[in-house]
């Protein structure tokens, strides 16, 4: 139990259905459909279709997903991937023969085919009740009328806005600044767009006037994408990935989503007495930066597209993580793993919920990049994903850019069992951080005993690009220990990340948890 005379959040308990997400209106949407007989899959479903216009700068429709859930009554984990493919003329060749070394963030190549529309059809066709008119109807009336800025959307708009170009920034810049909290923003175009989809389905989004203003906008750009590109567009059914951590089984969505890596990590932690340190000590900081770089290096050389992935499995044996965690010094940092080309960052929105018959949904839902490729179609005013710069254009690499091929992906929604019972959805925001998000997050809960919310609340560190970060929650010590052991230590300008839960009791009781970096909360009912 927390200290009530220190801020804090207490946990959200109830029994009927809960909800914990970024932003109050996406947690109050979801809780609706709840009371309106819709299932978990249903409310997640309708928050985060809003949420992209609550956080337009994290997410969208012209973005992707995955998506992992349980039925209620059920143990069994399923997983879907909702992440879009490169259009098929495009080749990394083409890219390398005009002297790009990098994809281009903000260029029409960077831009994949959004996966996420066609995710969310299928998933209310097939598992959720309501029918996807009732799921949007909360994103078009917003989209609308408008949503109240928020502050840390304000903060991220401010920060982000720069990527903006041409019809984006009639879009989303008001008088051509970024709003500020309290202003009023609105997407009409959008509006549009998803009364189209709640009649017709994704037929409506994928081919026809919305599409052909998606392809005509990217061409216009230099972008090789075509209406058959668009039309082709499929999710994936595919199989979850687990590894024990003590006494959790945690699961995680398998390439090219990178949850491999937080399976990793939790292996490589398990070669450490990490219970027997201070959770908010330098040597327990340390310890996890090590083992993040060399994580974060096996995922850099073989995570990929499912169909190209070939050695994916390697990561998940205990040998290997056996192997490169005897290489980490307890007292001294290693020099950063191999540098690698392909893109990562901070922008996705996380979503999770249980209804009353214990179905649970995790979703995770991105345009990458702050405001993704800053290109919007110029009907609709469609903002697009940058995901396609989540490619290497090294020769021969597993994540070449290719033609049909998928991106590795920074979301990952997670889940965890105890016990072989499905008793945690839970998901970290934050790009590259994510992997290193759910194994702390793990870490918090077994080694620490801290409850889904302390779990989340608890300083967080992160090693990226040869610099540790270690946010204001930590002690000017604890930073001046861990530069002692070589690290080179900054203080992030942004929050490093966000965190939602929702623990499931067996007595039915639900414990919802949300992160006090992002706006949102937990609700239920």
């Amino acid at each position: 139990m927390r200290d009530f005379q220190f801020p804090g959040r207490s946990p959200v308990l109830a029994t009927g259905g809960m909800c914990a997400t970024s932003h109050p209106l996406g947690a109050k949407a979801a809780i609706d459909v709840l009371e309106r007989g819709g299932n978990a899959m249903d409310a997640a479903i309708a928050g985060a279709v809003l949420l992209g216009i609550c956080e337009p700068q994290m997410t969208g429709i012209g973005g992707d997903c995955f998506v992992l859930w349980s039925e209620g009554g059920s143990d069994k984990v399923h997983a879907l991937n909702g992440s879009g493919r490169a259009p098929a003329a495009l080749d990394a060749a083409h890219l390398r023969d005009t002297g790009e070394k990098t994809v281009p963030l903000t260029s029409a190549h960077a831009v994949t085919l959004p996966g996420a529309i066609d995710a969310f059809c299928h998933l209310s066709n097939t598992v959720g009740k309501l029918g996807l008119d009732a799921l949007l109807a909360p994103a078009i009336r917003y989209a609308e009328e408008g949503v109240v800025v928020a502050p840390r959307v304000a903060f991220d708009w401010g920060n982000d806005a720069g990527t903006l170009q041409g019809k984006a920034r009639d879009v989303y810049l008001l008088n051509d600044k970024a709003p500020k909290a309290g202003d009023i923003f609105r997407a009409p175009g959008q509006a549009e767009v998803l009364r189209r989809i709640a009649k017709d389905g994704r037929d409506a989004f994928y081919t026809g006037e919305i599409a052909e203003d998606m392809v005509a906008s990217l061409n216009a750009m230099g972008g090789l994408h075509t209406a058959d590109d668009f039309a082709a567009v499929s999710c994936a059914p595919t199989t979850p990935i687990s590894a024990m951590y003590k006494d959790l089984e945690v699961v995680e969505h398998p390439p090219n989503g990178q949850g491999a890596t937080a399976l990793l990590m939790l292996n490589m932690l398990s070669q450490f007495d990490m219970a027997g340190m201070d959770p908010l000590g330098a040597q327990r900081i340390h310890i996890e930066a090590e083992v993040t770089k060399l994580a974060y290096d096996a995922r850099n050389r073989f995570l990929a597209d499912a169909d190209y992935a070939t050695r994916a499995d390697y990561m998940l044996e205990m040998d290997t993580a056996k192997k490169l965690a005897a290489l980490i010094d307890p007292t001294k940092a290693m020099q950063s793993a191999t540098a690698i080309s392909e893109a990562v960052h901070k922008d996705t929105i996380y979503i999770t919920v249980v209804d009353g018959d214990g179905m649970s949904v995790s979703l995770i839902y991105s345009i990458f990049h702050g405001f993704g490729s800053g290109i919007a179609s110029d009907k609709f005013g469609l903002l697009m994903q940058n995901r396609g710069a989540g490619f290497t254009l090294e020769e021969g690499h597993p994540n070449e850019l290719k033609g049909g091929k998928r991106p590795m992906h920074t979301i990952i929604p997670g889940m965890i069992r105890q016990g072989g019972r499905v008793v945690m959805p839970f998901g970290v925001m934050g790009g590259a951080y994510q992997c290193c998000g759910h194994a702390r997050f793990a870490s918090n809960i077994t080694d620490f005993g801290m409850d889904p919310q302390a779990a989340i609340d608890a300083p967080r560190a992160f090693t990226d690009k040869g610099t540790l970060n270690v946010e204001r929650g930590y002690s000017d010590a604890i930073r001046a220990e861990l530069s002692a052991m070589g690290h080179t230590v900054a203080i992030p300008r942004t929050a490093i990340g966000g965190a939602q839960a929702i623990k499931i009791h067996e007595s039915g009781v639900l414990e919802g948890a949300s992160d006090a970096r992002k706006d949102g909360c937990a609700l239920g009912y």
